[in-house]
């Protein structure tokens, strides 16, 4: 089993996932691929001192990206979306 903080790679700070958060209290995270979701909860609520309600997952898939002229491939990366209880917060989101 991976350390805890590196099954959780960064927080996902996208317009989207800034929407999700003001309207539903849902945070985003890149998360490695192979991390399942009790392992997610467990580290998310080590690193942070939270406890996790709702764990929901899914597999970003690669993207062919072309640049000038080369051509190639974006990786695969997991993302994880995480509701927390109630009164509970991460404070990269609040900023």
């Amino acid at each position: 089993m991976p350390v805890l903080h590196e099954i959780v790679v960064k927080p996902l700070v996208t317009e989207k996932s800034s929407a999700a958060y003001q309207n539903r209290k849902e945070y985003a995270f890149v998360v490695r691929p192979d991390a399942n979701k009790h392992q997610i909860r467990l580290a998310l609520e080590k690193l942070f001192g939270v406890t996790v309600t709702r764990v929901r997952t899914m597999q970003m898939r690669r993207r062919e990206v072309t640049r000038a002229k080369t051509r190639g491939a974006s990786a695969r990366w997991k993302k994880a979306i995480v509701t927390l209880k109630e009164g509970d917060s991460i404070a990269v989101f609040e900023g």
